[in-house]
């Protein structure tokens, strides 16, 4: 476990907490990051995925990278939806996420961060 997998587990610790109520910040800050893909988000993931194998994947159109962000977009708006349950949805697949660090969410923010 690295820096920024520590750094995000406490983040999303955080987010757990306070995520129980009508608004979820882990799914609005999701939206802004799919939408605005802010450079520091990329630097994050990069860092976090630093001391994994080989993780090199094709580049990807300007198509297909607006279809993910379209996608993600609302899934995002999906789990934020669900999130206005009692139990919080949305940190428990993030804190999956950080520990297991899946090749498929590495490829999907690549794909996303793919420059037009």
């Amino acid at each position: 476990m690295n820096a920024s997998q520590i750094k995000c587990l406490a983040v999303f610790s955080l987010f757990a907490i306070i995520g129980f109520g009508p608004v979820s910040p882990g799914c609005l800050i999701g939206m802004y990051i799919v939408v605005t893909r802010p450079r520091w988000f990329k630097t994050l993931i990069d860092s976090m995925y630093a001391n994994s194998s080989a993780l090199t994947f094709p580049s990807y159109s300007a198509e297909q990278s607006r279809r993910s962000r379209i996608r993600c977009f609302f899934s995002l708006l999906g789990l934020f939806i669900v999130d206005i349950a009692p139990v919080p949805v949305t940190p428990v697949i993030a804190l999956g996420i950080i520990l297991s660090r899946p090749q498929w969410f590495y490829q999907l923010v690549t794909r996303i961060y793919q420059i037009e």
